[in-house]
């Protein structure tokens, strides 16, 4: 897979190591001049020093045979202006945006040619919000295009969802148990698996349907408190 990331500072050169540990294709595009002081700690990475907004540059970058562009720069308007000409202009497949201020994630959507935006506010209050108490649903981010989100839920010790196989659980319409996270490690989910306690559950919903989802988790969380009293 080829990835074009634009703005090579920390955040841009963390995904660019990770993606290219992955055995992907990464350039990164930054106009600032100290970036190539960065050339020899990402030896794999492509670098191109220009302006990210300008067409000119994209061109050169050969976006339109990249498979995802990356908006990563610290400033939200270059973010915006990047994700927008990557869509519109050389139809990038799937097009990821980092949000600066949590102020402005209103504006990264499919408009502006944004599939997925990245606040890190968000996941930073997401992470706070599942280490406050097992069995809260803690919302990890939301696909800008169909609007769907995902959340999180740790199954409380003496849930009654405890030890139930998969396909005994009715869940809303429109909601989907996308993974089960295990002793740190991700399970695919089958009809025949089973829930357990501890378990951490990774549901993609509609927003139609996240307040039944609600309704469902918490009477899960307080079948189990009222267990854990008798």
């Amino acid at each position: 897979m080829r990835v074009v990331i634009a703005g090579a500072g920390s955040v841009g050169r963390s995904i660019a190591r990770e993606l290219i540990g992955n055995g992907h294709q990464v350039l990164l595009i930054d106009r600032l001049s100290k970036a190539a002081r960065m050339k020899d700690a990402l030896e794999q990475a492509e670098f191109l020093y220009a302006d990210a907004c300008e067409i000119e540059t994209l061109d050169e970058g050969r976006l339109d045979t990249c498979d995802v562009l990356v908006a990563a720069t610290g400033d939200d308007k270059v973010n915006l202006v990047v994700s927008l000409l990557a869509k519109t202009e050389y139809g990038v497949p799937r097009v990821v945006a980092r949000v600066n201020n949590p102020r402005n994630e209103w504006l990264f959507d499919d408009a502006w040619g944004v599939d997925v935006a990245v606040s890190t506010p968000r996941l930073m209050t997401a992470l706070v919000e599942e280490a406050v108490e097992v069995g809260e649903m803690v919302r990890l981010f939301q696909l800008q295009q169909s609007s769907a989100s995902l959340f999180e839920f740790t199954v409380p010790a003496a849930s009654p969802v405890a030890g139930t196989a998969i396909r005994a659980i009715t869940l809303p319409q429109d909601t989907v148990l996308t993974c089960i996270v295990r002793d740190h490690r991700p399970i695919a989910p089958t009809p025949d698996d089973t829930v357990e306690a501890g378990d951490e559950l990774m549901l993609l919903t509609t927003p139609d349907q996240e307040q039944e989802l609600a309704g469902l988790l918490a009477s899960w969380r307080s079948e189990a408190r009222q267990a854990g009293r008798g």
